[in-house]
């Protein structure tokens, strides 16, 4: 993650939900290890998925927001290679 994509308060928000999903993975692990309910697990992981693909989300707006506020006229490969990436991204996520 580039530095000066992402300014220090929003780059604090995405460790720390990056962090809440490290912890919900983990319970994850220890739902297994205690063999839990298969739907209490997968409401886990899907909390867990939701959580990455907001981080996710949050990256590749940064990256066309940036270009915008630097004052940019014409934002137009910066905004092809954001969609390329959220393309990437999109099919990752299914």
């Amino acid at each position: 993650m580039a530095t000066s994509a992402t300014p220090d308060a929003s780059r604090e928000q995405l460790l720390v939900r990056l962090r809440r999903a490290e912890g919900q993975l983990r319970g994850v692990q220890r739902m297994l290890e205690e063999d839990a309910e298969c739907r209490e697990v997968l409401t886990q992981l899907s909390a867990v998925k939701a959580a990455l693909d907001q981080v996710g989300l949050h990256l590749i707006s940064e990256r066309l927001r940036t270009c915008v506020a630097d004052g940019r006229t014409d934002c137009t490969e910066q905004f092809e290679d954001a969609v390329a990436t959220f393309m990437r991204f999109a099919a990752l996520a299914k």
